[in-house]
């Protein structure tokens, strides 16, 4: 808070001290300065403290000054003040906008004074805002914004349109400079105060109607497009409950207008669409065909008439472009979408496709060659405004759009067959194509992905453009010339042999676009995640793999990686292309976690999240059989016991039993064996013993243990890796054998490989032997000649 205070009061004494002229340059440093400043602009003033008091003390200097400024006579001045306005408002909120009121009326006065137009533009801008924070404060839309907007309004309108004394309508200054701004501070304002914009509607629609209606020469884009979203909130001035039946009807008038204006473009060839609605059918008006082709009289939405083709086209273009807007644009309430009548007028734009060799349009014989033909190389732009339109109905309908998907691709892919050699045509049908599958794909058929394979590859052409092989050309003109006489001779750029590289930037700049590699990119990401693989030929899949690599383009190849190839009977694994992504990108963290994922082993619930006392767990008591469940049926997330190397490696017969079977999933503390023994109904059960044999696979359970296998029979010296007491030897004479099976797994060793002299088959002393078998013995590596080891070895090698 203190910085902040020091901050103001720096502010407060540059604009005190600075003379008036001097303050433009540094306006955008003190801006800032105040933006910092806005939890102390926006606190309340309350002056119980001293630095409070100072604080309500600058914060009242600056405002002061502020409005000094903006009655200041120089325009330097009023323009310092407007743009300090828009920072103070913007960081002081509730407790800045309380007291603007005389600003807001400062600032209307200066759209009506004399200033530069960057002022006038400011203020414009400055006002819009304060009008947008005072919409959440009811109580500052009653005191500030109801009685300066209309004024407002008038003053903006005045700025770019003359209204006659005797006319409800306007007509637009010819090159103002404020229609953009203007219009987009209406059309942000229009959706909040409806019902003070009604009484200017009609105004507003007449400006609106001269801008839509240009046609030579046409405004800049983004006025149009400042224009069309006004035209489509005009919907909100309606009265209560209408505003939807008013949406409604604006888009029928498009529409109506659209299809009028096709009427005189597609002159020249005979169409063979016809429409589903009756009206329209018998709506077409008589043409003469000696003029030149043009609408002489107003359209359903009462624009101007216009003259020549190109004026036509244009015409079209905007309106499907304003078509588009009501499809995006946020309604008052809940609406109807015409969708019958957007895909009948899209059919209809799209019957009409660029002529080719095997498939001409039936020509008009009453107009004239030039022009049909001046309509082909307009039809690509009329087409790119329909791709447009219905790119914007399906994002409007989301999955609603399903049930009509299948006619919008077809006449997609119908425009896409006959006029791919425009690159305006292929970025708008992969955005379209994209957009569709997002909601589609999944549902193609094997037939509706072979459709597809065309655009496909060519968006893989229009990522990787090949390169022409020079010296090939050169190779076939120089025989050419040597085959035909002296006179035909080929004539050869001679700076192309003193730069090579010179030719080929010329082509790649030729087939560069500027949303070309975007939209063919995200088109076979979006091939990838949601066509089924399946149904991708294995030849367009290698295609779309190998451009992928080359491309390095980490979204699309971890599409490619996320949905491999599916295997085939009778094939090999499907090639992947993980290795290009982990060589293009190493450093990505989800490159990283696809490669290496971090998943923690699945363990027991109850060691999950602590630590385990090893002599504990040898200590617990396992006495206790477990239940047999479902999780001990499957041997997933079972208790894993640890095995003890006592009588169970010496009863087992490692040289028969197969090795166990590991995979990537299993541990070597997963594998326990099921023993059986025969019961009193003859039928095999598992063998409930007092003491379940454990096998320890970890090699650190007896550290000191020599290797067996490397140890020659003649130099060992030592003593028996696991001893045997005599106890159980004695046991083995009166009671028969009772073997218990154990599996190894091959990856567990006590000291070495165990050989077949290292094993001997004993028995368990379960019976009756007084030793417990819970620990395993001490091991006594210092070489005895007693009498009792002795037996024992040679008990061992025999």
């Amino acid at each position: 808070m203190a910085s902040m205070s020091m901050s103001l009061h720096a502010v407060n004494h540059r604009l005190t001290n600075i003379p008036v002229k001097k303050l433009p340059p540094i306006a955008s440093c003190l801006a800032a300065s105040l933006s910092n400043c806005g939890e102390l602009l926006s606190s309340p003033q309350n002056q119980k403290s001293k630095s409070e008091s100072d604080n309500a003390l600058q914060v009242h200097k600056i405002m002061t000054r502020l409005a000094s400024l903006l009655q200041d006579r120089s325009p330097e001045g009023r323009w310092t003040a407007v743009v300090l306005l828009k920072a103070v408002v913007e960081a002081g909120q509730w407790e800045i906008l309380r007291g603007c009121e005389s600003l807001v009326r400062g600032l209307i006065a200066i759209l009506t004074k004399p200033d530069p137009n960057t002022t006038k533009k400011m203020a414009i801008i400055t006002l819009t805002r304060i009008f947008h924070l005072t919409y959440q404060y009811p109580t500052l839309v009653r005191e500030i914004t109801t009685p300066s907007l209309p004024t407002f309004v008038t003053s903006a309108l005045n700025l770019i349109s003359v209204k006659p004394s005797s006319e409800p309508i306007r007509k637009l200054k010819p090159n103002t400079p404020f229609l953009e701004t203007v219009l987009s501070a209406l059309g942000e304002l229009i959706a909040r105060h409806p019902t003070i914009f009604r009484p200017f509607s009609s105004q507003i629609h007449s400006i609106l109607q001269e801008i839509i209606s240009s046609t030579s020469p046409t405004f800049p884009q983004p006025v149009l497009e400042s224009a069309q979203r006004l035209f489509v909130s005009l919907h909100h001035c309606a009265p209560k409950n209408t505003s939807g039946e008013e949406w409604k009807s604006a888009c029928q008038m498009i529409i109506a207008s659209i299809h009028g204006t096709a009427d005189y473009v597609f002159r020249a060839v005979v169409e063979q669409w016809e429409s589903v609605d009756p009206a329209l059918r018998q709506a077409s008006k008589p043409q003469n065909y000696g003029k030149e082709v043009g609408d002489e009289g107003f359209d359903a939405l009462g624009l101007a008439r216009w003259q020549g083709l190109d004026s036509g086209v244009n015409r079209l273009i905007v309106l499907l472009q304003m078509l588009s807007t009501c499809l995006t644009t946020a309604t008052a309430s809940m609406v109807t979408i015409p969708i019958g009548s957007v895909l009948d007028l899209t059919s209809r734009l799209t019957a009409v496709v660029v002529p080719s060799d095997s498939r001409d349009a039936q020509a008009n014989p009453q107009i004239s060659r030039t022009e049909r033909e001046h309509l082909s190389t307009e039809l690509p732009r009329i087409h790119v405004g329909c791709i447009g339109l219905l790119l914007s109905l399906v994002k409007s309908l989301e999955t609603g759009v399903v049930p009509v998907a299948q006619t919008i691709l077809e006449q997609t892919l119908w425009v896409f067959r006959a006029e791919k050699f425009s690159r305006e045509i292929r970025v708008s049908a992969y955005d379209l194509l994209q957009a569709l599958i997002s909601h589609m794909g999944p549902s193609l058929t094997k037939q509706s992905v072979s459709s597809l394979a065309d655009m496909i590859r060519l968006s893989c052409y229009d990522l990787l453009p090949p390169a022409h092989d020079q010296s090939a050309s050169a190779k076939a003109a120089a025989s050419d010339s040597k085959g035909k006489g002296k006179s035909n001779q080929v004539t050869t750029n001679a700076d192309s042999f003193l730069n090579p590289a010179l030719k080929q930037s010329r082509q790649s700049n030729t087939l560069s676009f500027a949303g070309i590699k975007r939209a063919a990119s995200h088109l076979l990401a979006a091939v990838l995640t949601h066509v089924p693989t399946e149904f991708i030929s294995p030849s367009l899949r290698a295609e779309i793999d190998r451009t992928i690599i080359l491309t390095s383009n980490k979204h699309t190849m971890l599409a490619s990686v996320l949905n491999p190839v599916p295997a085939v009977k009778g094939s090999g694994a499907g090639a992947s292309i993980m290795p290009f992504l982990a060589r293009s990108f190493p450093a990505e963290m989800d490159v990283e976690g696809l490669i290496r994922p971090r998943i923690p082993v699945l363990m027991n619930t109850s060691s999950i999240g602590g630590y385990v006392d090893m002599d504990d767990e040898e200590d617990e008591d396992v006495s206790t059989p477990m239940p047999r469940t479902a999780a001990a049926s499957t041997g997933f997330l079972q208790p894993s016991s640890t095995p003890v190397l006592h009588n169970d490696l010496m009863d087992t017969d490692v040289s028969h039993r197969p090795a166990a079977t590991l995979n990537k999933r299993s541990l070597a503390e997963d594998i326990k064996p099921q023993t059986l023994t025969p019961s009193s109904t003859g039928k095999a059960e598992p063998n409930l013993q007092s003491k379940r044999p454990r096998v320890e696979s970890d090699v650190t359970a007896v550290p000191s243990q020599p290797s067996l296998d490397r140890a020659s029979p003649t130099t060992f010296t030592g003593t028996a890796a696991v001893s045997v007491p005599s106890s159980s030897a004695t046991i083995t004479a009166a009671l028969p054998p009772q073997v218990t099976s154990v599996s190894v797994p091959s990856t567990a060793s006590v000291g070495g490989p165990l050989s077949g002299s290292a094993v001997a088959q004993v028995t368990s002393a379960e019976a009756g032997g007084d030793e417990s078998d819970d620990e395993l013995p001490t091991l006594n590596m210092d070489p005895d000649t007693d009498d009792e080891d002795e037996d024992e070895d040679e008990a061992m090698e025999g």
